[in-house]
């Protein structure tokens, strides 16, 4: 809706920071405080100090960044894989048979995410496929869960495509493989990437599942935030939230360049 008046775009702004401002903004604001202070005696958290950083950011709190890093790269590169292979099949099928692929992509969202640990768990527990214990179960787990935002990106992404680009490689002797790798996938390059950053946010931050399913020796960032705020070291959990952040936004900058250069290819 475009607001032509400058009193209605003042009060849509006002609108704006009035929602944004308590919903979103303060409580990251408040985390950032605590995880500068030392204690938090009033309404705020107050003393000033790094300490807790020098604590987050080595021992085994930088191992599970590691941790964090790893999973969501491989959850996010397995979950981009199946989505773009089900989106490109899907776009072949009748509507109702696409109709029955979406559903089914999208009901581990659907459900609570501890079901799909649950799920997933009691499946990959037993021979022949055997990962309870391992790495392998989380990072499956994590990207089980965000397959469905990569498939209905590349869906949505599919649907706008010209058809027309495909019609003249093949018009001029394109095979369908050679017209996938040079034509299409190309095309569909900036809603990879997008999806990608996707997947690898929400996989960041995971934690009901993981909570279910990880062993000792892979343990991602967000259960370890859970312990320290759970055994009461606010203010480490706080610092340790924050590096987790900072690491996100990173990786979902350089995304955001690559899929700027990729929309401009």
């Amino acid at each position: 809706m475009l607001v032509h008046s400058r009193w209605a775009r003042w009060a849509v702004w006002a609108v704006f920071l009035v929602l944004f401002v308590p919903l979103f903004a303060l409580p990251l604001l408040v985390v950032l405080g605590a995880s500068f202070a030392t204690h938090w005696s009033g309404v705020l958290p107050s003393g000033l100090t790094t300490a807790d950083y020098r604590a987050a950011t080595r021992g085994e709190a930088l191992q599970a960044l590691t941790t964090s890093l790893l999973t969501a790269t491989a959850a996010s590169l397995l979950a981009l894989a199946v989505g773009t292979w089900a989106a490109l099949a899907g776009a072949a099928l009748k509507e109702r048979h696409r109709t029955v692929m979406d559903a089914l992509f999208v009901l581990p969202v659907a459900v609570p995410s501890v079901v799909v640990g649950l799920a997933v768990l009691v499946a990959f527990s037993k021979p022949p496929m055997l990962l309870n214990g391992t790495r392998w179960i989380v990072i499956l787990a994590h990207a089980v869960l965000v397959t469905a935002f990569a498939h209905r990106s590349v869906s949505a992404a599919i649907t706008r495509l010209d058809p027309a680009c495909e019609q003249a490689a093949a018009s001029l002797g394109a095979r369908p493989s050679y017209a996938l790798w040079r034509v299409r996938l190309p095309l569909l390059l900036p809603s990879l990437t997008a999806a990608a950053g996707l997947c690898f946010a929400l996989s960041m931050g995971e934690l009901s599942a993981t909570m279910m399913l990880y062993p000792p020796d892979w343990i991602p960032l967000p259960v370890l935030i859970y312990a320290a705020t759970d055994r009461g070291a606010l203010f480490i959990g706080s610092a340790v939230a924050v590096v987790l952040m900072a690491a996100t936004l990173l990786v979902l900058f350089a995304v955001s360049r690559v899929r700027t250069r990729a929309s401009y290819r």
